[in-house]
């Protein structure tokens, strides 16, 4: 059953022909001269830039490979089915499989393991592991056996802050198991890690090397006053005290940034009050971590702002058997995050359950596992992943097994959305202009960020792009001083990945676009939420308004609920659907005449004994990404309205 009318046929670009030359090297093998097959991406990405300190590690220093096992069928049969069921167009679109099914015909074979743990073991490795669904084959061994099973030497390298061991080619393995291998992990020791994609208002941090299963509470924040109940409610003609002026910005008056919006508000904004709840429909959500308070902490907010208590059964969580690393991943950050990203789901869509996936760290060899509880389970069919890093700092390895899970989802009715970044064009703190990943692969849907006013109303008064320029009050309180370029939604054209099918006649450039759509992300028009946290009085619950794409992504994953409780059943990837929407059904982000809010904040963070600071915080100045008719990179196509949803059929 077709979902929208197609504007346009569409198919997906598969990976392989995405990355065809442009070096990622997504298609796994090539014929070597010495008569063994390369691996492609297994060749460190950074190595144009890497100084190397040693030749070879010492041969007793050991090291734990994944080798990643090729779909039974081949990628590319795999890739056309994927294309096939997300193709408006296609007799087969949205025929999805069970992970049974799936399994069943794309799931590496018993042959196919025994195979490959044949060749580690007959090498000198010793197979440590196998993936419950085939997905790899562990192994471990010197650097010594490595090198030698993979056809490699291994050096000491440095990078970006880290020295590691790696290659300084790619990967090759025997003619015979070449069809076989989709990747390797591990021969790589950088560490691959994903940040949360909020905006915190405080310095949340873990007690380092914890080993409480337990997450420290993150320091207290409270927003101080005066703030808005919604958008221009509060004029910022005056201070606190109602009685000392405060200058205007740039010949405006502006208002108090708003308080925090509530579900009643975004439920109201974006969904016009629709009666569709998410009732039936699941929303996964994946971050590092768990928060032990989340269900008390979720439903004392829920109580307090009009969304509905959790109905027994409706918040659930698939937890991993331990957690590392967590030194390096500060889960009482992620807890925050935890706590937004349900928050928004329930926000947006009170009765659609939600189901939490915890990683055991915020590495990627964790949130592979953690995403492959997702598709292997199969019971969200949305995914909200609120966690990114830069694009030049993914391995073309990693990016084969994300893709191994995403292609998964999307034949079994599974939408992966993504949150496209804080740091804009990611300039000024990369030195690169570049987009994050994996909102940058085609097979999930990038979520960005606008700058959104909710009025008394509940209709929005005000949208525009995420994107962030500071002004101080001065010491006389006179005039604003710039401090310069905060933050705004993560955009731009990918290095990775060419424009996917889909994008043709709407991205103009010839890489991939990020982002496709896009939900309010603005701290300073974002969303209260409520948590327990650590303020000086003691430990207890309480509530700040924070933002980011973090907030985007979970907003849109409860929007993305009410279609599937209203068609009964998921979507698969999303994007297909999106950019083939009617005419009218996404509203698209232009710039706004207000210039930004008034914010104030407590210099402590948590009361005025302190004093009180003020600053401008700007709309739609996001680095060098810009908001313009249609498509851009701070917005994507715009916000997903009501029309949208009236445009999907009811379920029969």
């Amino acid at each position: 059953m077709h979902i929208l009318q197609s504007r346009r046929a569409l198919v997906l670009v598969t990976s392989a022909a995405v990355a065809a030359g442009i070096g990622l090297g997504v298609a796994p093998a090539a014929q070597a001269a010495n008569g063994k097959v390369t691996i492609a991406n297994t060749l460190p990405r950074w190595l144009g830039h890497a100084s190397k300190s040693a030749v070879t590690p010492f041969a007793a220093t050991t090291q734990t490979v994944r080798v990643y096992l090729t779909p039974n069928g081949g990628a590319d049969a795999l890739n056309a089915a994927v294309a096939a069921v997300s193709d408006p167009s296609s007799a087969q679109y949205r025929q999805f499989l069970t992970s049974a099914q799936y399994d069943a015909k794309y799931a590496p074979t018993q042959a196919q393991v025994d195979q490959v743990s044949g060749y580690l073991s007959g090498a000198g490795l010793a197979v440590t592991g196998v993936e419950a669904h085939h997905r790899y084959v562990e192994a471990s061994g010197t650097t010594s056996q490595l090198g030698s099973a993979f056809g490699v030497q291994l050096g000491t390298f440095t990078h970006d802050g880290q020295t590691v061991t790696a290659p300084s080619s790619a990967a090759a393995v025997p003619t015979g198991i070449a069809g076989t291998v989709l990747t390797v992990t591990g021969l790589d020791t950088t560490s691959y890690t994903k940040s949360a994609n909020r905006i915190s208002p405080a310095d949340q941090k873990a007690a380092k090397g914890a080993t409480n299963p337990n997450v420290t509470p993150p320091t207290g924040f409270v927003n101080a006053r005066p703030c808005s109940l919604y958008y221009g409610q509060v004029s910022a003609q005056y201070q606190a005290d109602f009685s000392t002026p405060l200058p205007k910005f740039q010949g405006q008056t502006l208002s108090y940034a708003p308080c925090g919006y509530t579900g009643p508000q975004f439920r109201a904004a974006y969904e016009n009050n629709s009666s569709l709840t998410g009732k039936g429909a699941t929303v996964a959500i994946t971050d590092a971590y768990a928060w032990q308070k989340i269900a008390k902490d979720a439903n004392q907010y829920a109580e307090n702002h009009g969304d509905g208590s959790y109905k027994p059964g409706q918040l659930t969580q698939n937890l991993p058997g331990s957690y590392n690393r967590r030194a390096q991943c500060d889960p009482s950050g992620w807890s925050g995050e935890e706590t937004l990203d349900v928050e928004a789901v329930h926000a947006m869509a009170p009765d659609a359950n939600i189901r939490y996936y915890a990683s055991s760290s915020c590495f990627d060899d964790d949130f592979l596992a953690t995403l492959g509880r997702v598709v292997d389970e199969n019971v969200a069919q949305v995914v909200t992943n609120s966690w990114s890093d830069l694009e030049q700092n993914e391995s073309a390895a990693n990016v084969a097994a994300y893709e191994q899970v995403f292609k998964q989802g999307a034949l079994q009715g599974q939408s992966f959305l993504f949150s496209s970044g804080d740091n804009g064009d990611e300039l000024a703190n990369s030195a690169l202009k570049q987009v994050d990943y994996p909102a940058s692969d085609p097979y999930v849907t990038a979520a960005g960020g606008t700058s959104t006013g909710i009025d008394a109303s509940g209709a929005i008064s005000m949208q525009t792009g995420w994107g962030t320029q500071k002004y101080s009050l001065s010491a006389n309180g006179k005039s604003w001083t710039s401090v310069g370029y905060l933050y705004g939604a993560g955009g731009g054209y990918s290095a990775l990945f060419n424009r996917p099918s889909y994008q043709n006649g709407v991205v103009a450039n010839a890489a991939r676009g990020v982002p496709d759509v896009s939900m309010d992300a603005d701290p300073s028009t974002g969303m209260l939420i409520g948590q327990t946290q650590t303020f000086p009085d003691g430990v207890h619950y309480g509530e700040y308004r924070i933002g980011g794409t973090s907030l985007a992504s979970p907003l849109l994953a409860g929007f993305a609920s009410l279609g599937v409780q209203k068609n009964g059943t998921g979507f698969g990837l999303l994007n297909p659907l999106l950019y083939s929407a009617p005419d009218g059904a996404i509203t698209d982000v232009r710039p706004a005449k207000d210039l930004g809010v008034v914010r104030v904040d407590y210099a402590n963070g948590f009361d005025g004994s302190g004093g009180l600071l003020y600053s401008v915080r700007t709309f739609n100045q996001d680095s060098s990404l810009t908001t313009t008719k249609g498509w851009d990179t701070v917005t994507g196509l715009g916000v997903p309205n009501p029309k949208l949803l009236a445009a999907i059929p009811s379920a029969r």
